[in-house]
């Protein structure tokens, strides 16, 4: 079993301290060329602050060289490993990667060994000591950097949860109709720039994922459950920016397949408006079309129609009375035709068409509904109503 070798003799290391502020200038001089992207950040006083951190990240590196019984290279002193962890973290908060940062330890490492290695030989180092030298400094340099990049990480992660609580809290803002004030500072907050307009998507949880991937990535996504809906899929709403207008028909094809209920495109600020309205196609039970989403813009008719059931329900008893004497099946066939009279303005070709019947078959069946209508069917108020009672099958 070999001894560890010794720690750098007190005199050596005095000769390398002495050293430390040139070193240090050096140092920063030759990161400001090899690593461009802190050009700026160096320059003026702030290169004076950087220059003290990097004597004093090589002071600490002595004292752990120095340590009697020699220095274990896996073990820097822990102020040196703090420092190097809250620079990573000023590195993600500046915006930039840790490309830079690492590349700036390379740079430090090579010129302070070879500036600190010729004082050392110079003041008597020997070769074993020097090769021992040369471990420490590298191993140090390796764990500031992997201390660095926890930082960066943690700042990371930290930033983009408290920015995602923001995002949520602006999507519970809009889909609450908050005032325009009360949405633009939330915004501001969420570091969210608004867009044009906005469009309620409301999909199940399960496939949120899979339909995030295609969405404009300022795609925000509401936490809150949708109130109202007796299901067992738990949904979760999106808000799209800018899709709207021509952009539409490409929402819907990144939404195929996924069983999205899709509100029209409104203001940004009014989105609430978009919600309501998926929400409420929703609760009346309209579904998507085969894999399609439910494009609430096609479904108009169908909302307004089956906005207060019991009133249909009402209207249609009271336009199609004159039919309840006849049997169940002569009411179906005449009811049949009124739809499609009224949805043809009378045309008996069409009529006959829509209902693979004959025309003569369409007159004869008109000629029993004149019997029973009267001069009704001549009457605007009682086609609008027969219309909507008719809008939909019974």
């Amino acid at each position: 079993m070999t001894s560890r070798p010794a720690a750098i003799p007190a005199a050596v290391a005095a000769a390398m301290r002495a050293e430390l502020p040139s070193v240090a200038e050096r140092t920063v001089a030759e990161i400001i060329v090899e690593v461009p992207s802190y050009a700026d950040a160096f320059a003026g006083d702030m290169g004076q602050v950087i220059g003290n951190a990097v004597e004093l990240a090589l002071g600490g590196f002595l004292e752990l060289a120095t340590a009697p019984g020699g220095a274990d290279a896996g073990t820097p002193i822990r102020p040196a490993l703090e420092g190097a962890y809250q620079l990573g973290r000023g590195e993600a908060r500046a915006g930039r990667s840790m490309d830079a940062l690492l590349a700036a330890y390379r740079v430090g490492a090579r010129v302070s060994w070879r500036h600190l290695s010729a004082s050392a030989v110079t003041a008597g180092l020997t070769v074993e000591q020097l090769a021992r030298f040369a471990e420490l400094v590298f191993a140090y340099i390796d764990q500031l950097s992997a201390a660095s990049v926890a930082g960066h990480s943690d700042e990371l992660a930290t930033t983009g949860r408290v920015r995602q609580r923001y995002l949520e809290r602006l999507a519970a803002a809009l889909l609450a109709g908050a005032t325009l004030p009360e949405l633009t500072a939330a915004a501001e907050r969420a570091d969210w720039a608004p867009s044009k307009t906005l469009t309620a998507v409301i999909l199940p949880e399960a496939r949120v994922r899979g339909a995030l991937v295609s969405l404009d990535v300022r795609t925000l996504r509401s936490s809150e459950d949708v109130p109202g809906i007796e299901t067992a899929n738990d949904f979760v709403v999106l808000l799209v920016p800018d899709a709207g207008g021509r952009s539409r028909p490409a929402l819907m094809r990144s939404l195929d397949g996924r069983h999205a209920v899709v509100g029209p495109a409104r203001p940004w600020a009014e989105v609430h408006g978009s919600y309501a309205r998926a929400r409420r196609a929703l609760q009346l039970g309209l579904a998507p079309e085969g894999s399609a989403p439910l494009d609430t813009e096609r479904r108009l008719a169908d909302l307004v129609l089956r906005a207060d059931g019991e009133a249909l329900a009402d209207l249609r008893s009271r336009a199609l009375a004159p039919l309840d004497d006849l049997t169940p099946g002569a009411r179906e066939k005449l009811v049949d035709t009124l739809r499609a009279w009224l949805l043809h303005h009378g045309r008996r070709e069409q009529i006959a068409a829509a209902l693979f019947v004959h025309p003569q078959t369409v007159r004869y069946r008109m000629g029993q509904l004149r019997e029973l209508y009267g001069k009704r069917l001549e009457d605007p108020g009682t086609v609008l109503e027969l219309t909507i009672a008719l809008g939909l099958a019974p």
